[in-house]
């Protein structure tokens, strides 16, 4: 980066140090991990210097001859690895690929219904804070409060009672599997369209290590970083049936000209799901998280619904009288990177919450194995 050291010294330094940190510290926040060089690349390439409104063959500007090329590419690399009929690779992110999703397929005061956000659900999954919340009539749903986990039972009672027109399958903050077989019987009982949201879990679904929701979901929108592996960008997948309401409400509806970039980079990083690497890399996460979970459970600590079976753990510190927040700041300062969160039912506040979230992809990314995560430094496993 010798250009940009003599163009903005302040920022090449601070680049250079967010790159030691992130060498540095092990990070363990199940939403971040560590792209490839060659994602990295695609992604600092001068496709950043083109405009591309519309789609591939069907654009708005001339001069797209590669950049139809790339764009093609990525869509066939994710059509072939999800099993998709239809796959938009424009959104600039997660948030605004959902918003894309319900303006697509909902009308103004039609019901979604979404895991709640202090039960491990998004934001965009209809929570008051949120556009989703208020645009829309918000239906949330909630964990057992003995188990933590789904009860699709009262899922499905719910959803009887309310109506949705969308039902959303998925979270940011819930350490099981989803039944998305279970809910896709839901959603047709009521004549609901079902969303699965697996941003956070896409690269175990491709890798086999989670169930797939492409047989179940009229559609599944991804973020293309976390477990896949990839540059911050967004994808949705959909039935045929609803792929022009999907690609109308992305562009013109939402937003202009694609980031072609992070298409190229989300094409390369497509490439490289599909090799038998990845999918092994894939089951590793899962088994890291399942090793970190046992030993603190070992070690006294309470894990939400009691474990996980994916690739992060939500601590609940309340016994050990901690917050969370003060917990998340003070494995900062020892170079352990985590986030606070709230917990099912907690009683403190959203920004100040009692629980802790961890997660595996990251630290797997580096190679560490299932014996790493009990080690709390060489030598020792206290």
């Amino acid at each position: 980066m010798d250009q940009l050291e003599r163009t903005d010294p302040e920022i090449f330094r601070l680049i250079k140090e967010e790159e030691r940190y992130q060498a540095e510290s092990i990070r363990l926040i199940p939403s971040e991990n560590y792209v490839s060089a060659a994602v990295l690349q695609a992604t600092g390439s001068v496709l950043t210097n083109k405009y591309s409104e519309g789609y591939a063959g069907r654009r708005y500007y001339e001069g797209q001859r590669y950049v139809d090329q790339i764009e093609r590419l990525a869509v066939e690399r994710a059509q072939a690895l999800f099993g998709a009929e239809h796959v938009n690779v424009q959104p600039y992110s997660g948030s605004p690929a959902n918003l894309a999703v319900y303006f697509a397929l909902l009308k103004p005061g039609d019901g979604l219904m979404g895991l709640a956000l202090p039960h491990g659900g998004h934001l965009t999954h209809g929570w008051n804070v949120s556009i989703t919340g208020t645009f829309w009539r918000s239906i949330p749903y909630t964990v057992d409060r003995v188990t933590q986990r789904l009860d699709y039972d009262a899922i499905r009672d719910l959803a009887r009672k309310e109506r949705p027109r969308m039902i959303v399958a998925g979270a940011t903050a819930y350490p099981r599997q989803f039944d998305f077989k279970a809910f896709a019987e839901i959603a047709k009982e009521v004549g609901a369209y079902l969303t699965a949201d697996i941003s956070h879990i896409a690269g175990l679904v491709v890798a086999g290590a989670h169930p797939d929701p492409v047989p179940h979901a009229d559609v599944v929108m991804t973020t293309t970083h976390k477990t896949l592996r990839g540059p911050r960008g967004a994808m949705i997948l959909c039935r045929n049936e609803v792929a022009a309401q999907i690609d109308k409400a992305v562009f013109p509806g939402l937003q202009g000209g694609p980031h072609n970039h992070t298409t190229a980079a989300i094409a390369v990083a497509l490439k490289e799901a599909a090799t038998a690497d990845f999918k092994a890399y894939g089951h590793q996460i899962v088994r890291n998280a399942k090793a970190l979970a046992a030993g603190l459970l070992e070690r006294g600590f309470d894990l939400v619904s009691g474990g996980t079976d994916n690739h992060l753990l939500l601590l609940d510190l309340t016994s050990k009288k901690v917050i969370g927040k003060k917990a998340a700041q003070a494995l900062d300062r020892a170079g352990i990177i985590g986030n606070y969160n709230t917990v099912p039912f907690d009683p403190r506040k959203p920004f100040s919450p009692s629980g802790l979230r961890l997660g595996t992809p990251s630290i797997t990314s580096r190679g560490m194995k299932e014996a790493d995560m009990t080690r709390s430094r060489a030598g020792s496993t206290k």
